[in-house]
């Protein structure tokens, strides 16, 4: 349902809004607000989650590599992020059917499927432990509000963005408990929520950002293809590297032994 143009609505200024409560969104926010430490200067920034809580919208099992978090926050373990089950062994065996198994030697297992030194945590536990940061560092953040609108000034740049009206009914009907959003303006406006989110396929569409790109796409997990390797975006689920039959003749099945559990 789009929104009502000509409904009042409160408007709040910041420096900084960030659409989405992931990682991304999560670790920018932090960022922004250590930068600002560092010069001396005082900034306002504003971050808004579509789920109740933050983490709520977050697949639950990853497999971290710890490169950028200690980057941000060298001292994670100290603050007390939920890293605690470091990856011991890498186990990587192909399939050729659907009931043999060959275990692949080390030295044949490209680098970039190693974890160690990478961390089996829940992204949602991360997150929590990230918006806590954030919260501490002076950041606004916003659970429970989805941005459903961008924000334009008259020379057409964008401008911050308008979350959504409460109490609309299935029928798009105003309820009693209606409420309008709010427009959250700022000088900049960061766009964290994922490489499918609606705000940003207008952003795209808007600015042409997909001109003269291949089409856009995202794969999880390991493929084998003629013979070689190629290592997609992977996020494995239970201790394991999801693949697509459709795109690989055979399969890769990656298991991680962990300081707590072993993967079967």
């Amino acid at each position: 349902m789009a929104e009502d143009s000509t409904v009042a609505r409160e408007s709040m200024e910041f420096d900084v809004v960030i659409v989405g409560g992931g990682p991304g969104g999560l670790a920018a926010a932090c960022r922004f607000m250590q930068i600002a430490e560092k010069t001396g200067q005082e900034i306002s920034v504003c971050l808004v989650e579509k789920g109740s809580e933050i983490g709520a919208h977050i697949l639950s099992g990853a497999v971290l590599e710890p490169r950028a978090l200690n980057e941000l926050f060298p001292n994670w373990r100290e603050l007390g992020a939920p890293l605690s089950n470091p990856v011991t062994v890498d186990e990587v065996y192909y399939l050729p059917n659907g009931t043999n198994r060959i275990k692949m030697p080390g030295f044949g297992v490209p680098s970039v499927t190693h974890n160690h030194g990478n961390y089996a945590t829940s992204l949602g536990n991360l997150c929590r432990w990230l918006g806590e940061q954030a919260e501490n560092m002076g950041v606004n953040v916003f659970p429970g509000f989805a941005a459903s609108e961008i924000l334009y000034d008259d020379n057409g740049a964008v401008a911050g963005v308008t979350t959504g009206d409460m109490g609309i009914s299935a029928s798009g009907e105003k309820k009693p408990t209606y409420a309008p959003g709010y427009e959250l303006r700022a000088r900049y406006t960061l766009f964290a929520e994922g490489c499918r989110g609606h705000l940003g396929k207008q952003l795209i569409s808007r600015f042409e950002l997909d001109k003269d790109s291949g089409t856009q796409s995202r794969n999880s997990g390991i493929s084998i293809r003629n013979g070689m390797c190629q290592a997609r975006s992977c996020t494995p689920w239970a201790g394991r590297a999801n693949t697509s039959e459709a795109c690989s003749p055979a399969l890769t099945f990656i298991t991680w032994r962990t300081t707590r559990s072993r993967s079967a």
